[in-house]
């Protein structure tokens, strides 16, 4: 095998919450995280010259060591000694620097690609220790699903599949920097954290009114303080029937649950009509066996 296709898939927090700052400077987290059917598309070549080339489809995303690609097929070309280089071609659709993780959902893909394509016969488990040191995001982006991460986000452990139903997911015309709004985090300042093991329940229980109920995210104490439109896109998901809505990871996207596809284009149609997001996309769970 020369060549392998494979599709990242992006994330959503159902549910945030930190628990306390690490004399590292990383924060412990308890986040319920599931995967989206929104998806880049990779093609990963064999090539002879014994380089990492990358090319992709958004002239702003860097295609050089910055790239968490790069860093993931580094990784495991010194680890392995793998001489032959390889050739990545990167069509981004998730929205970038927008809290569903699609920079380590890539990296996640091209540790899975490489270990297929040079046959290293890496487990799921190994290839999620190697992730963690790309990124916190990046075990649970191999492992996909639902799942209840921990630690710095790296510690992920399978819960029962999130119900069906329809996610909308609106991002406006900005990124936000996860460092940036970690470091604004005050945590002695929050007033409510979220039920992350009612959650959980509800979800094993496939009550997903009872799961919208209880999602929430900490991290919104610093993001829409700085941007209000994302409280704006929160209130238009529920006052045109979402189950409820927040935002996803540091920001700035938000989703809203759905329990009748209807609804959801609706508001679908509401927020491209009031123009507070400039990407909108409607999609499912992406659940694995």
């Amino acid at each position: 095998m020369d060549s392998l296709k494979v599709k990242a898939y992006g994330k959503i927090n159902i549910g945030l919450d930190v628990m306390a700052k690490r004399e590292d400077g990383y924060h412990e987290v308890r986040m319920v995280m599931q995967t989206v059917r929104i998806h880049d598309n990779i093609k990963v070549d064999k090539a002879s010259s014994g380089d990492i080339s990358i090319t992709t489809n958004l002239g702003f995303i860097p295609t050089d060591k910055k790239n968490l690609v790069y860093k993931a097929a580094k990784l495991l070309m010194d680890e392995f000694a793998i001489n032959c280089g390889v050739s990545i071609d990167l069509q981004k659709h998730i929205p970038v620097s927008a809290g569903m993780g699609g920079g380590s959902s890539d990296a996640a893909a091209i540790l899975y690609a490489m270990n297929k394509l040079f046959k290293l016969g890496l487990s799921k488990k190994e290839l999620m220790e190697r992730g963690a040191l790309i990124g916190a995001d990046v075990p649970f982006c191999l492992m996909k699903g639902t799942a209840l991460a921990e630690g710095i986000g790296e510690n992920v452990t399978r819960i029962a599949p999130m119900p069906e139903c329809c996610i909308l997911i609106a991002k406006p015309g900005f990124s936000v920097s996860t460092k940036h709004v970690y470091e604004k985090l005050r945590l002695n300042e929050i007033q409510s954290h979220p039920d992350i093991d009612g959650i959980i329940d509800a979800i094993e229980e496939e009550d997903i009114y009872e799961m919208s109920s209880l999602m929430g995210n900490v991290l919104e104490s610093v993001t829409v303080k700085e941007h209000p439109v994302i409280e704006d896109i929160k209130m238009a998901m529920i006052d045109n029937g979402a189950l409820n809505s927040i935002m996803s990871g540091s920001g700035p996207s938000v989703f809203g649950i759905f329990d009748e596809p209807e609804e959801a284009e609706f508001a679908m149609n509401a927020i491209r009509e009031m123009k507070l997001a400039k990407q909108i996309f409607l999609t499912e769970p992406h659940n694995v066996e």
